[in-house]
């Protein structure tokens, strides 16, 4: 029996990547591991699109819906113009649910500049909680869009805000009674509060304006999974140093209540930049000048050097990401 979360890598190349065999000349980047989007070419532009489900919170899920697709756009350093939501609802939704949901949709849309285009809602059996799909759509000029096809040994890995952001925020709005023997008030409206920065539109097109080697959306599989993910696709290693991750000390009190790893902790809102040496200092004033703060964790290697996490203790395999950290809270 599968574990709850996305498909682990292994299995999403094998049962469902390798099972896709027709293919357009037009459509430039296709499913694969670590790719947040596709990419189309339209003549004088590219059309990047994205597609993500909402399944494991509640509270925010019309705010988070916009933001996990406008993300994965803007990991290819494009701004999102339009987004598609379908909204699946157990039975027993009422009516002032879905009007709550849909105004916390329509208010993040207006926020980030990005119209609702269209989508889908319905009321089913096969749903137990709300789920909400979201696909954003981009435009670039053609070859501007970002990848990490080009990552080279040297390079710089920095994320920008908190690892496990997303997952603070979802896991004290959702179990806010169980925290509060651990947390007081005050640190659990703080953790909400992080809900409020799950956007990497603004860092997004800040650094592909200045021309990264890819960026990639932390989400599922937190930190370490990006690493992967993102390693994956150009076919290289990597040292991360754990000392360098910031983590937010509320983070680190949650995750001590459920017994999880916030470096496997679903992040939205960080965004992971892979960015030559050269181009550091302007990154850096880039990231300053739109208020988002960003850490150097680690530097590309070669494949030979596989993929380190630096502890006290020793360096340790990055392996591939398996089911989030979040589920165990379930």
């Amino acid at each position: 029996m599968l574990k709850a979360g996305k498909l682990d890598s292994r299995l999403l190349e094998d049962i469902v990547i390798k099972n896709i065999h027709f293919k357009r000349q037009e459509v430039l980047t296709r499913p694969g591991i670590g790719h947040d989007c596709a990419v189309i070419d339209f003549g004088e532009y590219e059309c990047v699109v994205s597609t993500d489900p909402i399944t494991a919170a509640v509270n925010q899920i019309g705010r988070l819906a916009v933001h996990i697709s406008c993300n994965d756009v803007a990991s290819n350093g494009v701004e999102p113009l339009g987004i598609m939501l379908t909204l699946m609802l157990p039975e027993g939704t009422t009516e002032d649910e879905i009007a709550e949901m849909m105004r916390q949709a329509a208010e993040t849309s207006a926020e980030l500049g990005v119209e609702i285009i269209g989508g889908h809602t319905e009321i089913t059996a096969a749903v137990r909680q709300p789920v909400i799909v979201s696909t954003a759509v981009g435009r670039a000029i053609a070859g501007a869009s970002q990848n990490a096809d080009n990552m080279s040994p040297g390079d710089l890995v920095y994320i920008t805000k908190w690892a496990g952001l997303e997952g603070t925020g979802i896991l004290a709005s959702d179990y806010e009674d169980k925290l509060m023997g651990s947390l007081t008030a005050d640190e659990i409206n703080e953790a909400k509060e992080l809900l409020s920065l799950v956007s990497v539109v603004k860092e997004g097109i800040a650094a592909g304006k200045v021309g990264t080697r890819g960026m990639h959306d932390v989400t599922e599989g937190g930190v370490l999974g990006a690493v992967w993910e993102m390693c994956r696709i150009s076919g290289s290693g990597a040292e991360i140093h754990e000392d360098q991750i910031p983590v937010l000390g509320v983070t680190k009190k949650i995750c001590k209540v459920f017994d999880i790893n916030p470096l496997g902790l679903i992040s939205s809102g960080c965004m992971m930049i892979i960015i030559s040496r050269d181009k550091e200092e302007e990154l850096k004033k880039a990231l300053e000048e739109c208020g988002v703060k960003a850490s150097c964790i680690g530097t590309i290697k070669d494949a030979a050097y596989g993929l380190k996490l630096i502890k006290q203790g020793g360096a340790y395999d990055i392996g591939p990401p398996e089911s989030d950290e979040l589920y165990k809270a379930f």
